[in-house]
């Protein structure tokens, strides 16, 4: 018997039934009340229908102090795309040893308001304001044993160092003006 997540531990809302669906403001808010309740401070609502599709579309709605681990896309080699909605975050990119490489911010409105990532570059994003929102796109299908190569030179979700290394990070920017 399989069980139901709570709203609070969700990862993702179910994908539209419609064949066409527009994208308002409604759902916006909805995807970002949904990440307000989440456990993990963020939430997904994908426009594709199956995890097979061959290009992945998606909110991804985040509160300040979700964590979202280094990774990259790049087995298999997978770019992405990134529009910010509403909000902004800081994004970071890495080397292989986890010396950060660079530091923006991506903002809706600004000049810098999207992000477009080849495959294979750790990244991850701090969070800025609260109800940040962006559209991503990346190919499919996804598969959760290969989806994300998560780097091992930073804790992982839900580790309580994750606290403590999302500072640092937070901190560097800071110092980075």
């Amino acid at each position: 018997m399989s069980t139901i997540p709570s709203p609070e531990t969700r990862r993702a809302l179910d994908a539209p039934e419609t064949d066409v669906t527009p994208i308002t403001m409604g759902l916006i808010d909805q995807v970002l009340a949904a990440s307000r309740a989440s456990e993990r401070r963020r939430m997904i609502f994908p426009f594709h229908k199956s995890h097979s599709d061959t290009l992945h579309r998606m909110f991804n709605a985040m509160q300040p102090q979700t964590f979202i681990q280094p990774h990259r896309h790049a087995n298999p080699p997978k770019a992405e795309a990134i529009l910010v909605l509403r909000g902004a975050f800081c994004f970071v990119t890495f080397d292989s040893m986890g010396v950060v490489n660079q530091m923006f911010d991506v903002a809706a409105g600004s000049d810098v308001f999207g992000v477009d990532i080849v495959p294979g570059v750790f990244h991850t994003f701090l969070i800025l304001e609260p109800d940040t929102i962006i559209y991503e796109v990346k190919p499919g299908p996804y598969s959760p044993t290969d989806d994300k190569d998560f780097a091992a030179w930073a804790p992982r979700e839900g580790d309580p160092a994750a606290a403590e290394y999302l500072a640092n990070l937070f901190q560097l920017r800071e110092q980075r003006g």
